[in-house]
């Protein structure tokens, strides 16, 4: 008894010096534990007379009941603290004036996409929009890609489980517009595309294309030209390096890939070109005769040419990104910079 009368006093006066909810844990199982005090007090009874016996286990459970009462009032001291302090910090005076307009941003991809599509609008081009889930008919068949082409393999191509896919390009959108338009034509098609590709520095598996298309009697590799050096030159506000070298496409006759001497780096090679000092940005030339034999439209009347902007590239090398990751981060310090 007096063993338990000297723990009840001890064991009270820390709970009231508690400081801590994690203080008043300690206490707890220090007292009430499997292995606590009240648990060796509990087992030394067996050596008691029947009568000592049941008088120490009354006191024993009265003092159970008034260590759990006091620990209970103690935690509920803590929670009413924790609770006043969280509701000080959440406070919101309501009659407070507004702080004003908090204005977001332009992401630099729709900046230039915008842009783009004002230029072309002025030279007398449509804007065209298509479905980002195509059919490999669209997608391929119709634009002259044979069916043992590398584009598309798994590695390349992200294939739904019905035999639709994502696109690969925004080429479809050219097939869609021929036969829903005619000739003559002029078209673009700036939008979303998906590849299965390894992301790096420069590669993406979600990027944005640009393609765009004239469609009439006698258009020549110059016209095609004069097109491209008029983008470039409204895009960047200046002139540019570029050079064009000769390239395959299936759905182009003569091909090209239009270079631009890389803006990061000035030509010197970083991560972004490879170290090559170059950035593949406008593969181009004229329409193949079979893509327009798919379309309806007669290749012995009509001819065109067809090129393929990458949006997600040019946005780097007007504004010095040096990793393409971060346009698709949702990083807002990044986008509230433009």
């Amino acid at each position: 008894m007096d063993e338990l009368q000297s723990l009840s006093h001890d064991a009270l006066g820390r709970i009231e010096a508690a400081a801590t909810p994690e203080a008043l844990e300690e206490v707890r199982i220090e007292i009430l534990g499997r292995k606590g005090k009240l648990a060796e007090i509990s087992k030394g009874m067996a050596k008691l007379s029947p009568a000592e016996r049941a008088e120490t286990g009354k006191q024993l459970n009265l003092f159970k009941q008034k260590l759990e009462s006091e620990l209970e009032a103690k935690k509920a001291q803590f929670d009413e603290a924790a609770l006043t302090a969280r509701l000080n910090s959440e406070w919101l005076d309501l009659t407070l004036p507004s702080p004003g307009v908090l204005p977001g941003s332009i992401h630099p991809i729709t900046q230039i996409q915008t842009e783009i599509e004002q230029l072309f609008v002025s030279l007398g081009f449509t804007v065209l929009d298509g479905p980002e889930v195509e059919t490999e008919y669209n997608n391929f068949d119709a634009l002259n890609i044979p069916q043992d082409h590398p584009a598309r393999d798994m590695q390349d191509t992200f294939w739904l489980s019905d035999g639709h896919l994502l696109r690969t390009h925004t080429s479809p959108v050219q097939i869609r517009g021929m036969k829903t338009l005619g000739p003559p034509l002029r078209m673009i098609a700036p939008g979303r595309v998906f590849r299965n590709e390894e992301v790096d520095a420069s590669h993406e598996h979600t990027f944005y294309q640009l393609e765009g298309m004239m469609i009439d009697r006698n258009v020549s590799v110059a016209n095609l030209i004069y097109f491209m050096k008029t983008l470039l030159s409204a895009v960047f506000g200046r002139e540019v390096t570029v050079r064009l070298r000769p390239g395959y496409f299936p759905f182009v006759e003569p091909g090209f890939e239009l270079d631009i001497q890389c803006l990061i780096c000035g030509g010197e090679g970083c991560p972004v070109c490879k170290q090559s000092g170059w950035v593949e940005l406008l593969p181009c030339g004229l329409v193949h005769p079979n893509v327009l034999k798919m379309a309806g439209i007669d290749p012995e009347v009509w001819g065109g040419f067809a090129f393929g902007l990458g949006l997600t590239r040019l946005v780097m090398m007007r504004y010095g990104i040096d990793d393409i990751r971060w346009l698709q981060s949702g990083d807002l310090r990044f986008a509230k910079q433009f």
